[in-house]
This record gives structure tokens, C-alpha cells and sequence, in this order.
């Protein structure tokens, strides 16, 4: 019995090896949904999350409200959005 048990915690072990190495090395390798979460993907694309309060603000979240409707936005980090402030000549 106990090798049993030894032998599956040396499977899980080996499991859970291959799983880090191709999340962290490979990437590519992952479903499209779970490249587009992984930083160290070229796919990746962190979700944010576009509602409006109770005084009808707009909000973006990093997490999404759970009694509103909201609006998920995937954003390319290659893409600059933050806007030019220099002053025109």
C-alpha cells in the first residue's frame, strides 16, 4: 500500500513538473483562452472591467462587480493608451 501511494505522489509530482514547465517555458502550448492569462505568453491580454456605478461614473476594474452588468476589455500590452501630455509646437 504504501508504494502505491508513493508511486502516486511521484505522478502527481511529475504531473504538476510538466504542467509549471510548459505554463512557464511553453505557452505556447496552452489552450488559446489560458495563453491569453499567462504573462509570459505573446497572446497574453489582461481583462478589464468597464461599469458604471451608482452615480453612473464609469469604472475600470481589474476585477469585475458582482451586481452590475459590466463590459470585459481585453488590452494589448504592446499598445500605448496612455495619452501624449507634451505640448504641441
Amino acid at each position: 500500500m504504501k508504494q502505491f501511494l508513493l508511486g502516486i505522489l511521484c505522478a502527481l509530482a511529475l504531473a504538476g513538473g510538466a504542467a509549471a514547465y510548459v505554463w512557464y517555458r511553453a505557452p505556447e502550448w496552452l489552450p488559446h483562452d489560458w495563453r491569453r492569462d499567462n504573462p509570459r505568453s505573446r497572446d497574453y491580454a489582461p481583462a478589464v472591467y468597464r461599469w458604471r456605478d451608482a452615480d453612473g461614473v464609469l469604472q475600470l476594474t481589474d476585477t469585475p462587480p458582482t451586481d452590475r452588468p459590466y463590459d470585459t476589455v481585453r488590452v494589448d500590452p504592446d499598445t500605448n493608451i496612455v495619452p501624449d501630455t507634451l505640448p504641441r509646437r
